[in-house]
């Protein structure tokens, strides 16, 4: 750990006029400041406490670590993904552009070598990671692409839910759907579950399905939120769903093939969503201790999915917090934000 006087010098001078970077420690005086940084004990190789990441025009709608770790991207309102440093002072190290609309949902491939993003241009568009090239643009939608998702094993499989009410099962490899689900509502979200054979979707009518890819049939009907699903998340296991509603509840299901009939094994309140009518999304830590969903109220709140208490109610943002997610290796929580501004932050191992 440098001296203060090293650390403060370094933050007046280098970072904040040439790199759009600075700490977050919010107290006032050399002398509190110097007792705050030597005290807060450092738990990930963040190079502050808290980092702030400056550079998009527009409200970001979503933001997503890379499954190695070490970078990360965004994107929202102003139609481009930037792709960011997770260490040292966060460069913004590559913008790619191609949708016409604002990318409201993007996710990378298991290997990290393609982005799948779906925006309110109607398309779904794979891009190359490391040449930041978009090599697919998907065509099939008649409405706004809410939500996109990628199989976590197996062939590139994606699907994408959209405001035309259907749910389209993309091969990355292929240009047209491979397969398309009808849902009478307009979707907000989607995703696969652990072994791609199944896919869970959730909508305006509040209800969760499950559809059977193999006959095209809805499997499952889960029923507990009384208004619009706006995020979904699976458990690094593959057992429970995490879901985000407009009725300010986030549930936490059994979704494992003989579960009983009551799956909803969770329930935890204390974020919000308001007429902004935002798709709120929701993440797990990698260990499933933890639970974190983007709130209205321009906090971000992570949960024990344990004792379902708040652990963290974080300030920073001056707009509704649309998307969060944690780091695949440390214990690091990302947010997107309607003010523009993603933080990084570091919480307690």
């Amino acid at each position: 750990m440098p001296d203060i006087e090293t650390k403060r010098k370094a933050e007046d001078v280098s970072l904040v006029p040439s790199k759009r970077v600075r700490h977050e420690i919010s107290v006032v005086g050399t002398r509190e400041k110097a007792v705050v940084t030597s005290s807060v004990p450092r738990t990930s190789n963040l190079y502050a406490p808290i980092m702030l990441l400056e550079g998009h025009q527009g409200e970001i709608f979503t933001g997503k670590f890379h499954p190695e770790g070490k970078h990360l991207a965004s994107a929202g309102f102003d139609r481009q993904i930037l792709i960011w440093n997770v260490y040292g002072q966060c460069e913004n190290v590559m913008v790619m552009k191609g949708h016409t609309g604002a990318i409201m949902q993007l996710c990378f491939s298991p290997d990290g070598s393609h982005l799948y993003t779906g925006a309110t241009d109607n398309t779904v568009a794979v891009w190359d990671v490391p040449t930041g090239t978009r090599i697919k643009k998907l065509k099939g939608h008649a409405n706004f692409v809410n939500s996109v998702s990628g199989a976590r094993r197996g062939p590139e499989l994606l699907v994408s839910a959209s405001d035309d009410n259907t749910i389209k099962l993309w091969d990355a490899r292929k240009r047209n759907p491979v397969a398309s689900f009808d849902s009478s509502y307009p979707v907000t979200s989607v995703l696969f579950n652990d072994t791609a054979e199944k896919i869970l979707s959730s909508g305006v009518d509040n209800v969760i399905k499950m559809w059977d890819i193999r006959n095209n049939q809805i499997s499952l009907k889960i029923k507990g939120h009384t208004d619009t699903v706006t995020g979904l998340s699976l458990s690094w296991d593959g057992a429970y769903l995490l879901s985000n509603s407009m009725d300010n509840t986030l549930r936490i299901w059994d979704v494992r093939p003989f579960a009983p009939t009551e799956r909803c094994v969770k329930l935890m309140s204390g974020h919000q969503h308001n007429f902004e009518k935002n798709l709120l999304r929701c993440a797990w830590s990698q260990d499933g201790s933890k639970v974190s969903a983007g709130s209205s109220d321009r906090f971000l709140y992570v949960w024990d999915t344990t004792s379902r208490r708040v652990l963290y109610k974080l300030p920073g943002h001056i707009g509704s917090v649309n998307d969060v997610d944690f780091h695949p290796n440390e214990p690091i929580v990302l947010s997107v934000s309607s003010d523009k501004q993603i933080y990084l932050g570091e919480i307690e191992n």
